[in-house]
This record gives C-alpha cells, sequence and structure tokens, in this order.
C-alpha cells in the first residue's frame, strides 16, 4: 500500500513533534529574533554537550548555521549532472549546467542570514546570477506574474512574485562565504533571497517556473508569510 502520510511525517515520532513545536513558535520567532539570540546560542552549546538523542541537530549551531530537510534524504549533485530547468510561462524555455551558470554574469549580494526560529547570521556573503537576467533569457509572457522554485529534495517549494524575483538582492547563488555552496548549505545551487526570511531561500534548486498566480510554498501551507519580509525590508 502506497504510504498517504506528508512528507514530514516519515520521520520519528519524537522529532516530528519537535518540527511542530518549532512551527508553532515561528511566529514568535519573527518578532523576539534580536532579543533570543545570544540566549539561545547559549543553551544550544550546553544542550549539545549532553544531547544523547542528537535532536539539537535541528536547531541553529552557537555562532552559525543549522540545517533541517523536510526530505528523508536528498541526493548529491555535482557539476557532472547538476541541472536546472527554466520554463512555465516564457518564450524560450531552457536548462542550464552548474558550468553554464558560472559563465553567465554573476553579482556578489552581502546579508544577514535570518531564520524565523530566532537565529541570525550577519553580513553573510553570497555570489550568482541574478534571478532578473535568467528571467530576461527566458523571455516572460506577458500573463507570467510570479516565479515558482522546485528543488531536487523532490518536496521543498517556493514562490516570488515576479517584482521580488526581479530585485538585485535576489540570486541563484552558487557561492556562499566566498566558496562554492557546499551540499549541506544547499549546493550546488540554491536561491538567495537577501530582504527575506531564510525560508525563503530554498535550497538544492533545481527548476524555475513562470506561472500566472503566486503558488504557496512548502512553509506556507503551514502558515508561514507569503512574502516572507525582514523587518527592515518590509
Amino acid at each position: 500500500m502506497t504510504d498517504q502520510r506528508h512528507p514530514e511525517e516519515s520521520g520519528p515520532p519524537i522529532a516530528r513533534r519537535v518540527m511542530l513545536s518549532m512551527l508553532g513558535a515561528g511566529a514568535v520567532g519573527l518578532a523576539a529574533a534580536p532579543l533570543l539570540q545570544s540566549g539561545w546560542e547559549r543553551f544550544l552549546g550546553a544542550a549539545s554537550r549532553n544531547d544523547p538523542t542528537g535532536l539539537t541537530g535541528l536547531l541553529p549551531n552557537p555562532g552559525g548555521f543549522r540545517y533541517y530537510s523536510v526530505a528523508a534524504s536528498v541526493p548529491r549533485k555535482t557539476a557532472a549532472d547538476y541541472r536546472l530547468e527554466i520554463g512555465g510561462l516564457v518564450e524560450r524555455p531552457g536548462t542550464y549546467t552548474l558550468d553554464e551558470l558560472r559563465a553567465l554574469p554573476q553579482a556578489r549580494v552581502v546579508g544577514d542570514v535570518q531564520c524565523t526560529d530566532g537565529w541570525r547570521v550577519p553580513d553573510t556573503p553570497f555570489a550568482g546570477v541574478p534571478l532578473s537576467h535568467l528571467l530576461d533569457l527566458a523571455g516572460v509572457r506577458p500573463e507570467g506574474k510570479a516565479v515558482r522554485f522546485t528543488c531536487f529534495d523532490g518536496v521543498y517549494t517556493e514562490s516570488l512574485t515576479l517584482d521580488q524575483a526581479r530585485r538585485p538582492d535576489v540570486l541563484v547563488a552558487l557561492d556562499m562565504l566566498d566558496a562554492p555552496l557546499t551540499h549541506d548549505h544547499g549546493g550546488p545551487v540554491r536561491l538567495y533571497v537577501a530582504p527575506m526570511y531564510f525560508y525563503k531561500s530554498a535550497k538544492w534548486l533545481s527548476g524555475i517556473s513562470i506561472t500566472d498566480k503566486v503558488v504557496p510554498g512548502y512553509w506556507e501551507e503551514y502558515g508561514y508569510d507569503i512574502d516572507g519580509w525582514l523587518d527592515q525590508a518590509a
């Protein structure tokens, strides 16, 4: 019989309870993130040393990043097998290899990485192809109003309006911290949306599709803000 559960339900029950409690805390994190940061880091430093379950791996690391995948496993892609497909309401659908993306004009954006769970990594550099450039190459048709992103984990999705997608601080990122994106950072290619919370910056990017309306992404289906603006960008 086919398993009809939602993908995030396929993990251990205790991990699912942790995830759902984090979802409930998301709205609180939006408002309280700057105040929680220092205490959160002190707590995690102690918790990770005394955690036999490993569940603190779901939480942000002191002074840095933690990564959580909504898929049970994520394949690894290299320059040999990575492809980014661009389609939907465009005049010129196309597929790009990693080398082809690196050959396009590049931009570098430095911004704060901020999660709804209350952690932040300031002044993080990303570099890659401006999303607006890829949209221009594809030729968005007049009825195109939004952009939908899919990922090679097979689960995660995100969306932006066309105006949001054309901002100069929105990248199809190939580098982070001035080095090629690693698998754990969502590489070899991820979305980076500097003015929004980090859930909008989809990891393991594999598809860009122009649509006639915004299609809510993975976390928006659970109540997260469709726009996800950081306070200073709202």
